[in-house]
This record gives C-alpha cells, structure tokens and sequence, in this order.
C-alpha cells in the first residue's frame, strides 16, 4: 500500500516545528539546509513544500499569528485588566520576537516593510485584539503605547 500524506498538514507541521527554530537562531543565522536538518528531511524535501526561506518564515508567521486572537481576551475583564493580559503575553518572548522581526526586515526599505506578507499578518492580528479591547478610535494609538512600553521596558532591562 503506498503512504498516504496529507500534504497540507504535513507543511502545517513542518511550519510550526520551524518557528522554534527561527526563534533561536534568528532569520539571518538560518538556512533551508539547517532548518531541514533540525527538521529531520533533505533539503530538496523542505524546498518541495517551502520553495525559499521567506515563504517558510511566512508559514511560520501566520501559525504564530493564528494563535494570537481574541481568546486572549475576557469579555468579564475591564479593559485596563485585558490590556494587562495582553502586555504579559506579549513581554513572554518580547526579546526574541523583536530580535527575530529585526534580523528579518533588516536591509528592507520602508516600502518592502509595508508590502511584506508577513509583517501585514503580524500587524492586523495585534490590531485585531487592541481593536476589541479599546475600539477602533484609540486602538493605533494604544498599541503603538503598548510596544513601546515593552520596548522601553527591554532596554532598561526590565
């Protein structure tokens, strides 16, 4: 009997293994050769299912993403208590993930930014949650406050 695969989910898989990978080693630090090996398939294997590097980092960005959604929210709390919520999960990997973004868009021009897939991903799903946490009218505005708050936070080494 021939091996039956589901491809879609085998590259759902694939794509969530991987996201660890870029997490510790960075966009710049990896290679398809070195994430086919952590991922333990031939490299010709990874390149079937994620013709270059940026399309496996999209693949991963959208499963991190997906996860990412309004079940962090508790329609019980105040918005102060969902908006604190959300700056813990968001400070539990800040570093990595900000390193990780920067090494990705590094080289990139404010354009390529804006047109990337995967920064549009990432950024409509922060605005997602903020939005239903504090509507739309202040939600730019508190998720620009809300990172900065992390970022200023990492730097002094908080």
């Amino acid at each position: 009997m021939p091996k039956i695969v589901d491809h879609d989910a085998y590259k759902l898989d694939l794509a969530q293994r991987a996201v660890s990978y870029f997490s510790e080693h960075g966009y710049g630090g990896t290679s398809m050769r070195k994430i086919a090996d952590h991922l333990g398939l031939s490299k010709s294997a990874l390149y079937h299912y994620f013709p270059t590097k940026e399309d496996l980092f999209l693949a991963c960005t959208k499963q991190v993403m997906a996860a990412f959604d309004g079940d962090l929210i508790d329609p019980e709390a105040s918005e102060a208590e969902n908006l604190s919520r959300l700056t813990a999960v968001l400070r539990r990997d800040f570093d990595t993930e900000m390193a990780l973004i920067f090494d990705y868009l590094r080289g990139k021009s404010a354009d390529e930014i804006a047109a990337d897939e995967a920064m549009q991903i990432a950024m409509q799903a922060y605005r997602n949650v903020v939005t239903a946490i504090v509507g739309p009218e202040r939600a730019e505005e508190t998720l620009a406050r809300l990172m900065g708050e992390l970022l200023l936070d990492y730097l002094s080494g908080r």
